[in-house]
Order: C-alpha cells, then sequence, then structure tokens
C-alpha cells in the first residue's frame, strides 16, 4: 500500500486532493500534516500530525521526523509557503517528491518575473509593472486605462488584489496592508474583464499528461472583498476551448520546457476576449480538485480526470494509461456548485448527478 502525507491537510486544497485520493482505485495510507491546530481535526486522513509553520526552521525536520514515524514514501505540499521551502529543501526531505525545478517554483511563485517571461516569449498576458512609488500608479494608469488591478507579487488565494479606479484608491490600498504589517510587494496589472478560468494540467519531464479548463462564475462570499473575487468559486463550470489549452499550454513550456508535476495556470479575458495567463500554480493542486475527480468517477466510471490520483501514480514512477486524452478529459457544462457547510453538488444539464459527502475515517 502506498503510503503518502500531505501538508496542509485542514485546508479546503488539502481536502479535496486527499478526498480525490479516497476516490482512487486503490487504498492509499494517508498521512496529513497541518499547521493549524483546530484545522487539523477537518483533515480527512489514515493519520495526522500538528507541525510548525513552514517559516519555522526546524519544519523540514519536523516533516522528516512524521516521514520516519509513519514510513511515509512520497510527499506532496499542498500550500504555496509549504511548497517554497519544500521545493528548495528536497534534497533533505526524507521521502520522494514530485516537482518542477527549484528555479521554475521561484519563477511560478512569483507573479512579476512570471508576466515578464510570458511577455518575451509572446504569450497573451496581462500588462504588469512593479509598484516602488506612487509615480509608477501614474504610470500604470497612463499605460492600462482604468482600472487598474493592484495585488500583491506574491502569494495565493488573491492575496492583496482588488481594482482600482484613481491613484487614490490605490495608494490607500497598498499603506493599508504596510500598516497592518505586511511586507508585501505590489505590482499593478491591467484589468481583464473577461471570463476568469482555471486550467488544471499535469506534466512529465516537459510532456502533457492530461488536462482540464473550467471557468469560475460565483465566488464564496464575494461581498467579502472589494474585488469580488474571495479565492475560491462557489460556481464553476467545465468548459472546453482551444484557445484556452494552446494559451495554458504555452505559459507552462515558456516557463520550463521540462515541466514535472501539477501546473494549474490562471486566465482571465482581456477586453477582446483572448485568454491571458496570470499566474501558474506550480506544484500545488487548485483548491477545488476533488471537483474533476468526483466528476470522473460519476460521468467517465474511471479515475482518468482524477489528476491528484494520476499524479501520485506518476510519482510512485507508475505508468499511466495511453488512452487519457491531453485535453478535455471531461465533459464541458459540468457545474461544481459548493458553499460553506453545505455538500457540493455536481449538476449537468440542469439535473443533480451527484453529491459530495465526507469519506472521512
Amino acid at each position: 500500500m502506498k503510503k503518502v502525507i500531505v501538508t496542509g491537510a485542514g485546508g479546503p486544497a488539502g481536502i479535496n486532493f486527499i478526498l480525490s485520493l479516497r476516490l482512487a482505485p486503490e487504498e492509499i495510507f494517508i498521512v496529513g500534516t497541518e499547521a493549524n491546530e483546530h484545522f487539523i481535526y477537518l483533515a480527512p486522513t489514515d493519520k495526522k500530525h500538528l507541525v510548525p509553520s513552514a517559516e519555522e526552521e526546524n519544519y523540514i525536520d519536523v516533516l522528516n521526523e512524521v516521514i520516519r514515524k509513519e514510513k511515509a514514501e512520497f510527499l506532496h505540499a499542498q500550500t504555496d509557503t509549504e511548497v517554497a521551502v519544500v521545493s528548495e529543501n528536497r534534497d533533505k526531505v526524507e521521502a520522494s517528491v514530485f516537482l518542477p525545478s527549484k528555479k521554475t517554483v521561484k519563477i511560478c511563485q512569483d507573479k512579476l518575473e512570471s508576466a515578464k517571461i510570458w511577455t518575451k516569449k509572446g504569450v497573451p498576458v496581462a500588462k504588469v509593472m512593479e509598484i516602488r512609488a506612487g509615480k509608477d500608479i501614474d504610470k500604470a494608469f497612463e499605460e492600462f486605462g482604468s482600472p487598474i488591478w493592484i495585488r500583491a507579487r506574491h502569494g495565493a488565494g488573491g492575496r492583496g488584489s482588488t481594482p482600482a479606479y484613481n491613484k487614490e484608491t490605490a495608494l490607500s490600498w497598498i499603506n493599508y496592508w504596510r500598516a497592518r504589517g505586511m511586507k508585501w510587494e505590489f505590482i499593478a496589472q491591467e484589468h481583464l474583464p473577461g471570463r476568469n478560468i482555471g486550467f488544471h494540467s499535469l506534466w512529465k519531464d516537459g510532456e502533457l499528461v492530461t488536462s482540464m479548463a473550467r471557468e469560475r462564475i460565483e465566488y464564496i462570499y464575494p461581498h467579502l472583498a472589494p474585488s469580488g473575487v474571495t479565492g475560491t468559486p462557489a460556481v464553476q463550470k467545465t468548459i472546453h476551448d482551444d484557445n484556452v489549452n494552446k494559451i495554458a499550454t504555452e505559459a507552462v513550456l515558456a516557463i520550463d520546457p521540462n515541466f514535472n508535476g501539477i501546473a494549474c495556470v490562471d486566465l482571465k479575458e482581456n477586453r477582446e476576449g483572448v485568454p491571458c495567463a496570470t499566474e501558474i500554480n506550480a506544484a500545488r493542486m487548485f483548491t477545488t480538485s476533488f471537483f474533476f475527480s468526483y466528476a470522473s468517477k460519476v460521468l467517465r466510471k474511471d479515475y482518468y480526470a482524477n489528476i491528484p490520483y494520476l499524479y501520485v501514480k506518476l510519482a510512485f514512477k507508475e505508468s499511466i494509461p495511453p488512452e487519457i486524452p491531453k485535453y478535455n478529459i471531461l465533459p464541458e457544462n459540468i457545474y461544481w456548485i459548493r458553499h460553506i457547510d453545505a455538500p457540493a453538488k455536481l449538476v449537468k444539464d440542469d439535473k443533480i448527478v451527484g453529491e459530495m459527502y465526507c469519506w472521512c475515517k
């Protein structure tokens, strides 16, 4: 039996990843680690371990203690911070990992650097610039028009993001976060008004294994964020779009032609309807990975769209069925509708075709 460690196991993304593995056609022993003393109780794992924050000096040492105790063979880091630390210390981790290169992880976690590479290589991308002073905001409005998008250069979940319609709003927003002690660097981006799209993909040595795209339609508690974007969608649907597939693929390969593991690409359409890459979540799954895994079981009657499980198989150096398509692994217009404390519904053709319940042990 495979023994896998999943970090951030009590957070939404970790839980969805774990539930995907619960749908695998084989039993996998899952060990969860969590830095939050309360959220650890939410982890649907066989074993649970409270660990320090990834910023703590002893984080890797404690992970290795867990690995040795549980005799775990493979480690999946699910949060951005943990991905960064595990990636940099991969040679010290006493379990195997399946990651892009250290350089690739660093680039993907830097929205400004990613955008520069995409611009240079002709991948459609939102115009972007770093904000160091008020004159940079003036220049952003001059070049991008109004509104502009202000966001933190690093971080997940829409960190520090808001639309700004004038310089005063942009400066006040940045100063607000700095007054709270956040040492974030900020960037200004061209505002992209079109569809908000996520492209889930799995790679092996620069070859695309499989992928699926979805459109985010509504967010959980949108009124709590100035942008209306709160990091995870309440309503989303699968889409088939050749242009999205092409641009997302180009975005990954532009950064690393030998990409390995998970690449979840965020795209948003510009005023002309062109999907523009905005960031790549490297080495970790989008929050709602269970959407595709469950749809695969219900609609395909197989595991071919269970990207977390395929990823684990590759990590264990197992083969993937050759008939799995590289794109559009699921039918289009499947809806995943969810909210806090409400079991998610899988909807197709206006009918509920599946409901999510917890397979916790």
